[in-house]
């Protein structure tokens, strides 16, 4: 199955870029005026000059639905760029479009539920789990062949995702302002707002309903229970205060030198 997928996502390659994106626009204009020529001028130079090798390895392209840890009606279409670390870490990037004006709102950790397991019962409580956002079909693999999206699917389906947003263009915010935000995924039927995934499936041309029942063949994992707190009324969020936090008793000792 392993080569099958690798052979897919290799052909993916060639149909990603027509197929997964430039269809879904930004949702805000940010205040700022005009690249000028130099900066123009600089920002190409250093586009042929300098290597991206972090950013070439995001090299896959998720489109599903956030919302707020405490708020399930404020929620919005996120547009990842994944980078898959090892076998059992992932790392996202995450824009609000997929066009060259998309903001950059936050970003998403995901593991297996073999790094899961390992992580403390408070810090479980701010990860959410991926089985019905892959067995609903409200997350698509755009532009990636069937076979090879439902491959990938087979292995989300059992991870779990660690999500903050710290850009909340969704609310219309022009700039990157406020409190950075944990984000939770819908866990059932009937949560997310119909309207949101109506359009995603147009701008996509894609059927969620069609999706979902080629999934059907993909087991349920158990879930651990202290994954989806916010179901059972155990909310973590971030705030500004005042306050000394607990950065100032960590990272005591002087950075190393190379």
């Amino acid at each position: 199955m392993k080569n099958t997928f690798l052979s897919f996502m290799i052909l993916s390659l060639f149909l990603i870029v027509s197929c997964g994106g430039n269809n879904s626009d930004s949702n805000v204009h940010s205040p700022g005026d005009e690249k000028t020529g130099k900066d123009k001028a600089l920002n190409t130079g250093a586009d042929l000059l300098q290597d991206k090798i972090p950013l070439n390895k995001f090299n896959a392209y998720l489109d599903g639905f956030h919302f707020y840890n405490g708020n399930i009606n404020a929620q919005m279409e996120a547009h990842h760029y994944v980078d898959q670390l090892n076998e059992d870490l992932y790392q996202a990037i995450i824009f609000d479009g997929n066009g060259k004006d998309a903001k950059i709102m936050g970003v998403e950790y995901i593991i297996t539920a073999k790094l899961f397991n390992t992580l403390s019962d408070e810090e479980k409580l701010l990860w959410h789990s991926h089985h019905h956002e892959v067995k609903s079909g409200t997350l698509i693999a755009p532009g990636i062949p069937d076979v090879a999206e439902h491959e990938l699917m087979e292995k989300l389906v059992s991870t779990y995702g660690k999500t903050i947003h710290t850009w909340h263009t969704d609310q219309e915010r022009t700039l990157p302002v406020g409190s950075p935000m944990i984000m939770m995924g819908f866990t059932k039927d009937g949560q997310l707002n119909p309207k949101l995934l109506a359009a995603r499936d147009k701008r996509f041309n894609v059927s969620t309903s069609e999706i979902r029942k080629k999934r059907a063949n993909i087991p349920i994992p158990k879930i651990d229970p202290l994954a989806n707190a916010w179901e059972k009324g155990k909310v973590r969020q971030f705030t500004i205060s005042n306050k000394t936090d607990s950065a100032v008793h960590k990272h005591q000792e002087m950075p190393k030198t190379h």
